[in-house]
């Protein structure tokens, strides 16, 4: 049985497969831009109101809470699959069952891993290298974003099961209010009251906690009688957990990779001065939100393939994919051509160094040319998740970070200088879509069929 008395969820097994994903991905992309928005306020306000300084320690410490959060990522992904599944094979008994699960496996590890966080943020940033000036502050953002971060667990994990039933809309409402909350704080604390990183770092957090909060009670009574979140019901279906951990493990080691990655690409760039670094974590930043527009056309690909897996669609999953694809790499020429040109004025709405431009401007014009690659990994690896498939897309990105941008960077550094450092970016693409895409035609992800042919219940109270 389906869910009833409500507009937002979306049936994605019947209908154009362009159109579900379009406007399916639509919500998400504004929710992603929100997010975005977070990490960008916090880059203008204390690049702007505190300096230098706290830019780069700002956007240092951002890999590093990536690194402790992405294994909750990894779990909602994994709920998202399989209540997609579940979702358009119209159980909704087991849509139930795997509500409850992963809200018992994200409560059991919040804990012990904002824990982990707030003790390992100091180690963690001298293994950066970060400039010493930048060092304090870094700590302190990263502390205070440790200690609130189940809230950022909490929204996730709610966006993951509205995700997997098709509403994508109801995530972006909170996250809207979460965003608008973020930015009247963080000017209040860091301009009003001179707090610096600090302010910016609790403005955060506390805004986390309401969009987790209010995403809560919106669930509960919409979808009260069909199932409720209830964060401290220890209920677990093993059958259920073992599923969410198979997909969402390796896709939470996925990002956890990333962040890694991302850290070690750090650590050489901050080997050149905090300026230098302020610029590259500026770049990144406007790379990011350019990026977000091919990310939600992957992330909706994945609950569209979810869904007709789940209903044996196999041609529509392949139709999906097809449509997906093309409207990711219509966009990524779109915003190479308008952000390579503007990359300079783009930096200059962040600091008026002539150093952290420079550096920003490098990095952009390096990475944007490459986004069809990139493309190619995200769009087919969140098609095969989709399918129950999460190893490939874990070794595609491994080889794509590592292997490519990792050892390229430091390679290109060495040999060519900074100024040729970036390339990894394109050259670790390149490696990683090559690994996805002959997979994907290999047609072999398609072999672990729909979840919902396990019917067997094993609950643990």
């Amino acid at each position: 049985m389906k869910l009833r008395g409500t507009a937002q969820l979306r049936d994605m097994t019947v209908g154009s497969p362009a159109e579900h994903i379009l406007f399916f991905s639509l919500p998400l992309l504004a929710g992603n831009v929100l997010q975005q928005l977070y990490n960008m306020v916090d880059s203008w306000v204390v690049g702007n109101f505190v300096g230098d300084t706290a830019l780069a320690a700002v956007g240092s410490a951002f890999p590093i809470i990536f690194l402790f959060v992405s294994l909750f990522i990894g779990l909602g992904i994994g709920s998202t699959v399989v209540i997609s599944q579940f979702y358009g094979a119209g159980e909704m008994n087991r849509v139930r069952d795997a509500v409850d699960t992963a809200y018992t496996a994200t409560m059991v590890l919040a804990v012990p891993i904002s824990v982990g966080s707030f003790l390992l943020s100091g180690p963690i940033l001298q293994m950066m290298k970060l400039d010493a000036a930048a060092v304090g502050p870094a700590k302190i953002y990263m502390q205070i974003v440790s200690v609130g971060l189940i809230g950022s667990i909490g929204y996730n994990t709610n966006a993951g099961i509205l995700q997997g039933l098709g509403n994508s809309k109801t995530p972006l409402l909170f996250l809207s209010i979460a965003t608008v909350l973020n930015i009247i704080l963080d000017l209040l604390f860091v301009i009003c009251f001179h707090w610096g990183t600090f302010g910016v770092a609790l403005a955060t957090i506390i805004a986390e906690w309401v969009s987790w909060v209010l995403g809560t009670i919106y669930i509960n009574r919409v979808y009260g009688d069909q199932f409720r979140i209830r964060p401290l019901h220890w209920r677990a279906d093993r059958r259920l957990l073992s599923q969410i951990f198979k997909i969402g493990l390796p896709a939470g080691i996925q990002n956890a990779l990333m962040a890694v990655g991302s850290m070690a690409v750090f650590a050489r760039v901050n080997a050149y001065g905090y300026g230098f670094t302020a610029g590259y974590n500026v770049a990144n930043k406007i790379d990011c939100f350019a990026f977000l527009p091919i990310q939600s056309i992957a992330n909706a690909a994945t609950t569209y393939t979810g869904q007709n897996i789940g209903a044996g669609r196999l041609d529509r999953v392949k139709l999906g994919t097809h449509a997906s694809m093309k409207m990711s790499i219509l966009w990524s020429v779109i915003a190479a051509a308008v952000v390579v040109p503007l990359a300079g004025p783009l930096m200059w709405l962040f600091s008026k160094s002539p150093e952290v431009i420079a550096s920003g401007v490098l990095y952009l014009r390096w990475v944007m040319p490459c986004y069809i690659l990139f493309t190619f990994l995200m769009v087919l690896g969140s098609v095969m998740r989709g399918a129950g498939e999460s190893v490939v897309p874990l070794l595609s990105t491994l080889l794509s970070v590592w292997l490519g941008r990792v050892v390229l960077c430091y390679f290109l550094d060495l040999h060519f200088g900074k100024e040729y450092m970036f390339a990894c970016f394109g050259g670790g693409w390149l490696l990683g879509a090559l690994l996805a895409g002959g997979y994907y035609l290999s047609g072999r992800w398609k072999r672990h069929g729909s979840l919902t042919e396990e019917k067997t219940v094993e609950n643990v109270e």
